[in-house]
């Protein structure tokens, strides 16, 4: 099985997010992760779907989806050739014990604290879906009350050859 990041670029229209979803139901194809947002341009959106299935099946998804109508235009967010973030808050139960060993964790991983509590702390993390993974592994040591995901998004490079620090 392989994952796959697909950029979409579409007509920002209504319903035009429920017609991809609905080529991904009757087709029996599972959504890792799916998120959408206008473009610098308003007559357009870009979706990011994520998707995990063998190589002939992520070929059919992408085949069915440049059929559709509202479809501008197709990339494939390749690692390297891409970079691709997700946004993570958790909200953690902390005692005076615990408050120090959560906050040093969120410090490795540069995150913020931006809520503080007396019983609990929420932390942002943004970063590639290796760092949330470990991230949040990191904090399976603790009583997680409260999680949200953005889900993934991303942009291809451009063509220059520069290296920008992930």
């Amino acid at each position: 099985m392989k994952r796959r990041v697909f950029s979409l670029l579409v007509e920002n229209t209504s319903g035009v997010l429920s017609r991809i979803a609905g080529l991904f139901t009757r087709r029996g194809y599972n959504i890792d992760s799916i998120t959408a947002g206008v473009t610098a341009d308003e007559r357009y959106s870009r979706i990011t779907v994520v998707v995990v299935e063998d190589e002939i099946m992520l070929e059919q998804i992408e085949k069915q989806l440049a059929k559709l109508e509202e479809v501008i235009d197709i990339k494939v967010l390749k690692n390297g050739a891409s970079v691709c973030r997700e946004l993570v808050m958790v909200k953690v139960s902390v005692t005076p014990e615990t408050r120090q060993e959560i906050i040093s964790v969120a410090d490795i991983f540069r995150a913020k604290i931006v809520d503080v509590c007396t019983d609990s702390l929420i932390i942002e993390l943004t970063g590639n879906l290796d760092k949330v993974e470990a991230f949040i592994k990191l904090l399976e040591g603790y009583e997680i009350l409260e999680l949200a995901r953005t889900g993934v998004t991303g942009l291809s490079r451009g063509t220059f050859d520069v290296k920008i620090l992930d």
